[in-house]
């Protein structure tokens, strides 16, 4: 049975590199699965939930924005920031939540970059939500 060659990568580093036998990726214009034979495409991503499955094994990886690559035979994905969910620290990803919303809460202090807070406050919840139902 034909597999895809996926990578995840970011800035940092390599999350992952292996075979794939589907992927799931959280697109801009809303999540979409890859089989071997895909047709080519390029697609930004969102915060959200990737899931593939290898050898058998259903794997989740929190991403935080990004672009994905398909190719014939592989998947690549560039993203901003990703962690697997078992790597998760649900206590960190907690009070990086609660410090996102003091900072987007009233009063908004002077020197609060509110893109930047809404940014932590989207990877915040999706580091929780995909730690939470992996």
């Amino acid at each position: 049975m034909p597999v895809l060659e996926l990578a995840i990568v970011t800035p940092e580093r390599t999350v992952y590199r292996g075979a794939a036998d589907y992927v799931q990726v959280p697109g801009s214009e809303g999540p979409f699965g890859v089989l071997p034979g895909h047709a080519p495409l390029m697609a930004e991503l969102l915060a959200g939930a990737l899931v593939f499955e290898a050898r058998g094994q259903r794997q989740t990886v929190a991403v935080s924005g990004g672009l994905a690559e398909v190719r014939r035979g592989s998947v690549v994905v560039l993203a901003d920031a990703a962690e697997f969910a078992a790597d998760i620290d649900v206590a960190r990803a907690e009070v990086a939540l609660a410090r996102a919303q003091q900072r987007l809460g009233p009063p908004v202090g002077r020197g609060v970059d509110a893109a930047r807070a809404q940014r932590a406050l989207a990877r915040a919840r999706n580091r929780l939500t995909v730690a939470r139902h992996a």
